[in-house]
């Protein structure tokens, strides 16, 4: 079977796909007519890949890029694959340094996804974890928001999302933090130095039960405003970057 492609429009997101697809760009257009030093330096990159390489004009650019802002360049990719429990017994395997993991229990909406692997990237967190049933996978939309760290970050999609966390806490030893707003303990009160995992809930009802239970501590964000919580994409961008501050402290 082969692997769904889907288009990235737009020089840093080709940029992006170029540097963390792992070959998964299958081949490039870029507008004949438009002459600029950022464009010039991301095709010289994509011959050098030896990718196929298409001139073509704005017009077939704008149908490609389905609204997006092309800048130039849209780039046909190999959708990103979720993997499963063995990949994470593997990666785990050869980590040489502390796991730093963000499990997503019952994340729905595409677009907090692909925001949340975003952070995930930039913050340098080693996998993804989710369960394969009542959640998104890594959709078009998802993909596309993520602007090439679905393609980095590996993303775990496993039957049993409250099993696994047990395996991990008895296996690995990891510290299983979880984000739940009504927690007394805040997040910048907590240890997040030492093996680490990050639990956020999904939009609606937060982190379910049977995965609390697997959690060693439930923290909050302080919240001074009227606002009773944040998006599940923005809190998880705190909550792991929190986590780098101290690790990198």
């Amino acid at each position: 079977m082969n692997t769904p492609a889907r288009y990235v429009a737009g020089i840093h997101s080709v940029r992006a796909a170029l540097k963390h697809g792992d070959g998964q760009v299958e081949r490039v257009w870029f507008d004949a007519r438009r002459n600029d030093r950022r464009l010039g330096q991301l095709l010289s990159v994509v011959r050098k890949q030896n990718i196929e390489l298409l001139a073509t004009d704005k017009a077939e650019l704008g149908r490609l890029a389905q609204g997006s802002q092309h800048q130039g360049i849209v780039a046909q990719v190999r959708m990103a694959a979720a993997q499963n429990e063995d990949a994470l017994d593997a990666l785990l395997q050869q980590l040489q340094e502390p796991p730093f993991l963000l499990v997503l229990d019952g994340v729905q909406d595409p677009h907090n996804l692909g925001a949340c692997l975003r952070t995930a990237d930039a913050a340098g967190i080693h996998a993804v974890i989710a369960p394969r049933d009542r959640a998104v996978g890594l959709t078009p939309v998802a993909c596309k928001v993520a602007s090439g760290a679905a393609e980095s970050v590996p993303f775990i999609q496993v039957t049993n999302l409250a099993r696994t966390l047990r395996q991990l806490r008895n296996a690995c030893n990891l510290w299983v933090v979880g984000l739940a707003g009504e927690s007394d303990q805040s997040l910048y009160q907590t240890d997040l130095k030492g093996p680490l995992v990050v639990v956020m809930g999904g939009e609606e009802k937060g982190i379910r039960r049977l995965v609390r239970e697997q959690c060693d501590v439930l923290v909050s964000l302080p919240m001074k405003g009227v606002v009773e919580s944040l998006n599940v994409s923005v809190a998880t961008g705190i909550s792991l970057f929190e986590a780098v501050r101290q690790r990198n402290s």
